[in-house]
């Protein structure tokens, strides 16, 4: 699987005393445009799952090419890296990482256990973008998109 190249998200959500939750995903895409549904895939072993039963909302924020120590912070296992960390309120009240390229605001739809992790389909309740090159994961190291396909021009071979 690690030579699927991927964006780099951080997903976040709050428990039932609206304290903040969080950790880096690549296990996202949408599900659907009418309505609009998006999925998160998060390890059975995270704390963020507690959050989204007790709160039932999440909130992803796609991360610009600049914000890998923000993934790192983000991947690492405990609750002490959202000590210290400035967040920005999304419409619904969620945290959501300042800088990224896009942040989604999702109400829980469905809950999927499959293996070793949860699959959360949410609605999306609210959405932004602002310009700037997205972070990608491949091969198990974050890279950036080149030169031309930065300017919109595809390079390497097409399909």
């Amino acid at each position: 699987m690690g030579q699927f190249a991927t964006g780099v998200t951080v997903v976040t959500t709050r428990d039932a005393a609206a304290q903040p939750l969080g950790l880096t995903v690549s296990a996202f895409c949408a599900v659907s445009l009418d309505p609009p549904l998006v999925l998160v895939c998060i390890d059975h072993r995270s704390e963020a799952n507690r959050g989204l039963r007790e709160s039932g909302v999440f909130a992803v924020s796609v991360l610009e090419e600049t914000q890998e120590a923000v993934s790192r912070r983000f991947a690492a296992p405990g609750s002490d890296k959202l000590e210290g960390f400035d967040f920005v309120k999304g419409e619904l009240g969620l945290p959501l990482v300042p800088g990224a390229v896009a942040h989604v605001e999702c109400e829980v739809r469905s809950f999927h256990e499959e293996g070793d992790h949860a699959v959360w389909v949410g609605q999306v309740r609210a959405a932004s973008t602002r310009p700037g090159r997205p972070l990608l994961h491949h091969a198990g190291a974050y890279r950036t998109l080149g030169a031309e396909e930065a300017a919109g021009k595809p390079g390497g071979d097409r399909l």
